[in-house]
């Protein structure tokens, strides 16, 4: 079906739902023809597609659950000869909404829709020239749920704590009910809200010890009706719990954009960074894009995440080794910071963790030697006397991205679980994933690392994939992961760009 450049008669409430909201694309030709050009509203800007390739992707992500009425596609030269427009509720699993197979450019109008769901893809299938697929702007038409709503949430029951320690109480409690659906939960700390988490359990972490705590929750809706709230609970925690702090955490962080784009990314996490007052920042590689060139490196990730430079812990990626020399600019940029001593591996302590940071380029290239790197680790571990120990490298031995499983890391691996390493944080896959303590097989075992994937600084999102069965949590979304530490216990929360807590993990004990 296809009309083209044609009236149609529009629903009464319909309204534009696509301007303005994330875009994850399967590739671009170059930075300036990205994504978002495509919802800008602006018909002089525009997305285009790598050259001379099928089948290639554009997806919107609508915000809230909606209903799509219709899609309007202002094509620019490179048009699609043959395509088709998908919806999903969870941006993993799509459905055909309409396929065209006889497109010729100009505006295609797809009318007389009834999709509903929260993300919208065209997937183009055939090119009608020898470039790429390239689009002024695609707009989706139609009604969000919320539209009109003020029917608040059903009130939160069942609330109970869970594990209680020096420095943290876990909430639990039974999810609410509403006529459109349930977003979120404000947790209240002595009648005052204190976070607002995605899901239906909440880690609250930073405490006093042997300190009394009353808690409660509200639900609320995509149009912000909120529940009255739940019955209260008490939690007092328990005593000690000395050397906590905080740490700040991310990798993928920083593309050739800044806070005057709205749809830029790394000024929106350095925002969280800086709520969190940590007392360290720790980047899981690709601080920089594209390159990583010193250039770049000034221009964007210094004007956001540079302001925390002074207790950045950084470790290179892999677009770090693009530039020419090889780590040049992240060297220039970051200076001693980066090889405290002599490499980009090193380590550091605080409190009572010892922290490893690897380049993990060296354990992506296939060959079975031992690196120079995994001997200074053995020795490195073997000489530590911390209680905890972290380590962070930017290729992910266990994922349910796009790039998946790294099985050049298994020897790495093996040494983590070996030497009882706590908490292992990776980045290369945009996307958040949290797994369950695991160990050299990949099964869950207490005994092994918990590993999360944290590639959610600010660059472009990529698609997931089916989970692993050690998968506690897996996030297609940015945000910036808060570390809470003490001298015997960690937990892990991810915080996302609008300060919800979009995961929390049990409190672990050290190994």
């Amino acid at each position: 079906m296809l009309s083209s450049a044609v009236s149609v008669p529009a629903y009464a409430a319909d309204i534009l739902l696509s301007q303005g909201k994330p875009v994850a694309t399967s590739t671009v030709e170059k930075p300036s023809l990205s994504g978002d050009k495509a919802v800008d509203g602006d018909t002089t800007t525009r997305w285009a597609s790598a050259v001379s390739a099928d089948p290639q992707w554009l997806r919107v992500d609508l915000g809230q659950p909606s209903t799509v009425h219709r899609v309007q596609l202002n094509w620019e030269a490179a048009y699609a000869k043959k395509y088709r427009i998908e919806i999903s509720d969870d941006g993993v699993h799509f459905s055909v909404v309409t396929t065209v197979d006889n497109g010729r450019g100009g505006t295609d109008t797809l009318s007389g829709l009834n999709a509903h769901g929260r993300y919208l893809r065209f997937v183009g299938t055939t090119r009608a020239t020898k470039y790429g697929y390239s689009l002024w702007e695609i707009q989706a038409f139609g009604t969000a749920d919320s539209t009109g709503d003020t029917q608040p949430p059903t009130r939160p029951t069942g609330l109970t704590t869970g594990a209680v320690t020096a420095n943290s109480v876990a909430l639990s409690w039974s999810p609410s009910t509403d006529n459109v659906g349930v977003v979120g939960y404000d947790v209240l700390r002595a009648g005052q809200v204190v976070a607002t988490s995605a899901t239906t359990s909440y880690n609250d972490t930073g405490l006093a010890p042997d300190t009394s705590y009353t808690y409660a929750v509200r639900a609320r809706d995509a149009a912000g009706n909120t529940s009255a709230a739940s019955d209260a609970v008490t939690a007092r925690t328990q005593s000690g719990g000395t050397g906590s702090f905080v740490l700040a955490a991310a990798g993928d962080i920083a593309e050739r954009c800044t806070a005057s784009d709205p749809n830029c990314v790394h000024p929106k996490t350095a925002k969280l960074v800086e709520a969190m007052r940590p007392a360290a920042v720790i980047t899981m590689g690709d601080n920089q894009y594209d390159d990583a060139h010193l250039s770049d490196f000034q221009k964007y990730y210094d004007t956001t995440w540079g302001r925390f430079k002074n207790i950045t812990h950084p470790i290179p990626g892999n677009h770090e080794s693009y530039d020419s020399p090889k780590y040049q600019g992240y060297h220039d940029y970051f200076g001693q910071i980066a090889t405290p001593q002599g490499n980009n591996y090193y380590s550091w302590d605080m409190g009572n963790w010892h922290f490893v940071a690897l380049d993990s380029n060296d354990f992506v290239t296939h060959e079975l030697a031992e690196s120079p790197q995994l001997t200074w680790l053995k020795q490195d571990l073997a000489k530590n006397t911390k209680g905890c120990v972290a380590a962070y490298y930017h290729h992910p031995r266990y994922s349910s991205g796009d790039h998946g499983d790294n099985p050049d890391s298994i020897a790495l691996w093996q040494l983590m679980v070996d030497n009882k390493v706590d908490l292992v944080l990776n980045g290369h896959d945009h996307d958040y994933e949290r797994f369950l303590p695991q160990n050299t097989d990949g099964r869950a075992d207490p005994n092994g690392p918990v590993e999360i994937v944290g590639g959610t600084g600010g660059a472009d999102l990529y698609d997931l994939h089916a989970t692993h069965p050690t998968t506690a949590k897996l996030l297609r979304t940015y945000g910036v992961l808060k570390l809470s530490m003490t001298d015997t216990t960690f937990a892990t929360q991810l915080i996302g760009v609008d300060g919800a807590v979009l995961d929390s993990s049990p409190t672990y004990t050290c190994h």
